[in-house]
């Protein structure tokens, strides 16, 4: 059956569990979007819209009822000082499976949406904290089974690849820039620099896109 992803809500906010499943001490449960603090303060037992962004607090989640379902740490990042660029919120919580999925529940009760897969990550890009490529690299970073595949995933959420193409990009606006004023302009003698000069730029860009292109087939073994 074809995936259709819903449409693009900005500032919609969503919940999940962000750590893997299965048992352990700590689980974490993320809220996002312009509504996470309002859902963090109606499932809390502190004043969450009263907190400093980036700053720790202990207290409990607490259901529709009242009832106390765990005691938890709390992390409210303002935005846009976070992941997605939006308002967030991190709920430690115990570990266990079973916990877990009762917090994710009494948060998605109190306003929010259960978050898609990878969704979170597409916020950070539709806000403008990854490109396409380190977006890419946040998948390949969770899934490396060796340390090369590591350093490369790295690498390009740091944004090197990015930079690559960013300079490619440069040298051929500016070279395309350089014709276009030769041809708007024929008659006005305008130097902006000698034709074997430009073809040389040309493949200078042309070997260095190539020998980026060559290194696919390397990365998709590693």
């Amino acid at each position: 059956m074809e995936f259709i992803h819903q449409t693009y809500q900005p500032g919609e906010t969503i919940a999940a569990i962000a750590t893997p499943p299965g048992e352990g001490g700590v689980a974490m449960i993320r809220i996002s979007g312009s509504r996470a603090l309002d859902v963090a303060d109606v499932v809390f037992t502190g004043p969450v819209k009263t907190y400093q962004t980036h700053t720790a607090h202990f207290g409990c989640i607490v259901d529709e009822e009242g009832d106390r379902v765990d005691e938890v740490l709390l992390l409210p990042m303002i935005a846009p000082r976070s992941f997605t660029g939006e308002n967030t919120v991190e709920i430690f919580c115990h570990g266990g499976s079973l916990i877990t999925k009762r917090v994710l529940n009494v948060v998605l009760k109190a306003g929010a949406r259960l978050a898609m897969p990878g969704e979170f990550s597409f916020k950070a890009f539709m806000n403008g904290k990854v490109d396409l490529a380190q977006a890419e690299a946040i998948q390949e970073l969770i899934m490396a089974k060796n340390e090369r595949a590591l350093n490369v995933a790295e690498n390009q959420l740091q944004g090197k690849l990015s930079e690559k193409v960013i300079q490619f990009e440069k040298e051929l606006i500016q070279i395309a820039a350089i014709l276009e004023a030769w041809v708007d302009f024929p008659d006005e003698g305008l130097e902006f620099a000698p034709m074997d000069e430009v073809i040389s730029q040309l493949e200078t860009t042309a070997r260095e896109l190539k020998k980026l292109i060559d290194t696919y087939h390397d990365g998709r073994i590693i």
